[in-house]
C-alpha cells in the first residue's frame, strides 16, 4: 500500500517530529503505523500514512461499523445502541442554533443523524466521500453529496462533524471552506477523540481512539485551539461525549486480548470508562470532546 510522509505540521508549519507511539490497524490490515508528535506545537499525527488515493481501502471492512448498517459482534451492537441514544442528544445540542432550520453534516456516513434531523423538520444537507456509505444514505432519501464543493452556494446556521475531522487530510483547506459556508452567527460542532484522556493514557498504543491509519490527526484541546485560531475561528464551548469513554474502552480492551472479550474484560472496560469520565471532569479531558466553534 502506498504511504506518504507528512513533512510539515498543518498547525505551526514545523518540520521536526519525534516518535510518539506505534499503533496497529485492528480494523482491516493488521499493519503497524508510526504516530509522531510535532516538536514545536505538540500536534500528534499518523506519519507516514496512506495516500489520499489509497486511504479508502482501509474503510472497506465490516469491522468499520459507522459505514455499515449490520452488526457482526457484541461491540457492534453496543455501537448501534449508543448511536440511537446519541441521536436525540445531538439534535438537542444543535437545536438552539438552528435559526434558519438549516443543517450541514460533514462526513455523515450512512446518514442516521441526518435522517433523525429530517424527521424533526430540519432542512438537511450531507457530505460523505465513501460511495458505499452514500448509497445507504440515499436509500433514506437524504441529500448527500461526495464533497463540499458539490453543495449549493448557501450558508448554514449549523455545521456538524461527528468524529470526522481526524480523518480529513486537508485540515487547513477544509476548515477554511467550512468557515466560508458558515452563516454569520452560525456554529460548527466538531467532535474528535482526545488523546489526553484517562482512557488514552491507560491503553496507550491499544487505545481505539487512535484508529490508525483512518485517523490521520490526533487532537488535544491545545492543538485544536491552535488550529481554529489560525483559521480565524473561536471556541465558544467544549462539551464531553461521555458514552465514548465506554465504547472506546470496550474496543481497546478487545484489542488487548486479541478479540477474545470475556465478561471480566468487559467489566474492566466499563469501569475504565467510568473512571475516565470521572477524571475527565477536572480539566475537561474526556475520551471525546465536542468543540462549539464560531467566527
Amino acid at each position: 500500500m502506498s504511504l506518504e510522509k507528512v513533512v510539515q505540521c498543518p498547525i505551526c508549519t514545523g518540520a521536526s517530529f519525534q516518535p510518539f507511539l506505534t499503533c496497529k490497524d485492528y480494523t482491516t490490515t493488521g499493519e503497524l503505523f508510526p504516530v509522531e508528535q510535532c516538536i514545536a506545537c505538540g500536534m500528534v499525527l499518523t506519519n507516514p500514512r496512506p495516500t489520499q488515493e489509497t486511504a479508502g481501502t482501509y474503510y472497506q471492512s465490516t469491522n468499520y461499523i459507522s459505514h455499515t448498517e449490520k452488526a457482526s459482534g457484541i461491540i457492534d451492537y453496543i455501537y448501534l445502541i449508543f448511536r440511537k441514544l446519541t441521536l436525540r442528544w445531538k439534535l438537542r445540542l444543535i437545536k438552539p442554533y438552528l435559526q434558519e432550520n438549516l443543517l450541514l453534516d460533514v462526513g455523515c456516513g450512512t446518514g442516521h443523524f441526518l435522517k433523525h434531523c429530517k424527521q424533526a423538520g430540519v432542512a438537511i444537507y450531507g457530505v460523505e466521500p465513501s460511495p458505499e456509505a452514500r448509497i445507504i444514505a440515499t436509500r433514506h432519501n437524504l441529500n448527500v453529496v461526495e464533497k463540499l464543493e458539490k453543495l449549493p452556494d448557501i450558508k448554514f446556521n449549523v455545521i456538524t462533524l461527528w468524529h470526522v475531522l481526524e480523518h480529513i487530510y486537508d485540515l487547513k483547506g477544509t476548515i477554511q471552506e467550512l468557515k466560508n459556508r458558515l452563516a454569520e452567527n452560525g456554529i460548527i460542532f466538531i467532535a474528535v477523540p482526545n488523546w489526553q484522556s484517562f482512557d488514552s493514557a491507560h491503553y496507550q498504543a491499544l487505545w481505539a481512539g487512535y484508529d490508525v491509519p483512518r485517523h490521520v490527526w490526533h487532537f488535544s484541546k491545545t492543538t485544536m485551539a491552535l488550529l481554529l485560531k489560525n483559521a480565524g475561528l473561536k471556541i465558544k464551548d467544549i462539551i464531553p461525549m461521555k458514552l465514548d469513554a465506554y465504547y472506546v474502552s470496550l474496543l481497546s480492551e478487545k484489542y488487548a486480548v486479541n478479540g477474545n472479550l470475556s465478561l471480566s474484560h468487559t467489566i474492566n472496560a466499563i469501569m475504565l470508562g467510568y473512571h475516565s469520565n470521572r477524571k475527565g471532569r477536572r480539566e475537561m479531558n474526556y475520551s471525546s470532546l465536542i468543540y462549539l466553534v464560531h467566527k
